[in-house]
């Protein structure tokens, strides 16, 4: 008798839904991708190129490929603004979900999700933060785990995308929370991993510059900010967001500790060959944020089969995925205003600053 494979749906063929469908075709061997959405015409046409010929059913309506028979689980790559819907209408199907990050831009929603989950508790329901899935990190958690650096007391995180002149980003922003809830809260999730999700934070500054993109002004994002969380107990990250590297991506992170520090991805390279000519010394690193972290959702999707299939927990908590959206959006919140937000030890607001 065959194993039994876990039957998913895709929903969202652009750009990052493209690679979720491809892993669970692909390289899920527990899987089976099974059907696709997409409401974009020329996603679908992809799709019949590239998924349909592998016996992968496409539809244009999510009501409808929710409905596929037999299916098990949905991974879900569309667009932030309808990540909640489609996860509590999976859920409400009685569906697995794999939801890329974040959940939504707005706390509230991403709490609709919550509950809708708490409701069904056999379901695996997880929200994507691939960091936590990269081998690098996971060996500095590792590390941190087994006191190697003492007690971590700074995390200092960035995430830079390379320049991108097409005017894309500003478009995104539209939409996209700004650059701490749409980037940061990468590094945000890697905080309540490496110094616990039950911290709370103490005061929230931020800063930013619209360097190269000055037309971001009329969403009230930038493309340069530094945000610093200081936490109650004898804690501060600090983060860096940037839409400005000339050289490619590079996402890289310290934790500094009592005894010792541990760096991820410090000096970013594409392979460990460097080039030595008459200009100096040359080191490539990735272009994009899939060139650092494709393996990452690659194991990903893995241990979210194993979880559903096995009913083992999922690697991570979904209700950290709606604490690191709201210190995004404090975050936002003082970059946009200029002030510094405070909170009391319950996590309370000292002071009320508004956008």
């Amino acid at each position: 008798m065959p194993p039994k494979k876990l039957q998913v749906g895709a929903a969202g063929l652009g750009r990052m839904g493209k690679r979720h469908a491809l892993n669970f075709l692909n390289r899920a061997p527990r899987a089976e991708l099974v059907a696709a959405f997409s409401p974009d015409p020329e996603e679908i046409q992809w799709a019949k190129q590239h998924l349909e010929p592998y016996g992968v059913t496409l539809y244009t309506k999510y009501e409808d490929m929710i409905n596929h028979p037999g299916l098990k689980a949905v991974v879900i790559g569309t667009a932030t603004s309808v990540h909640a819907e489609e996860a509590i209408q999976a859920i409400e199907k009685d569906l697995h979900v794999l939801c890329e990050k974040p959940l939504s831009i707005s706390v509230d929603i991403c709490n609709q999700v919550v509950t809708a989950a708490r409701k069904r508790p056999h379901l695996k329901v997880m929200c994507g933060f691939s960091r936590r899935f990269d081998d690098s990190y996971r060996s500095a958690y590792k590390k941190v785990e087994n006191g190697l650096i003492g007690r971590p007391a700074i995390l200092r995180s960035q995430t830079c995308d390379k320049h991108d002149p097409s005017g894309f980003y500003v478009e995104y922003a539209s939409w996209s929370g700004g650059v701490f809830v749409d980037m940061a809260v990468h590094d945000i999730d890697l905080t309540l991993w490496f110094f616990g999700s039950d911290i709370m934070p103490k005061s929230i500054s931020a800063y930013g510059i619209r360097a190269v993109t000055p037309d971001l002004k009329k969403y009230n994002d930038f493309d340069n900010a530094v945000g610093i969380v200081e936490f109650h107990g004898g804690k501060i990250a600090y983060y860096y967001c940037s839409r400005m590297m000339a050289h490619g991506q590079e996402d890289v992170t310290e934790i500094i500790g009592t005894e010792g520090k541990l760096s991820v991805n410090l000096n970013p390279a594409s392979d460990l060959v460097n080039f030595y000519h008459a200009g100096g010394i040359t080191r490539e690193v990735p272009g994009t944020y899939w060139g650092r972290f494709e393996m990452a959702f690659v194991r990903e999707t893995n241990e979210f089969v194993d979880a559903c299939l096995d009913d083992m927990p999922v690697p991570m908590k979904l209700g950290n995925a709606v604490k690191a959206v709201q210190i995004g959006a404090w975050l936002q919140e003082a970059l946009v205003s200029g002030r510094q937000l405070r909170f009391d030890e319950t996590g309370r607001r000292v002071e009320g600053a508004k956008m």
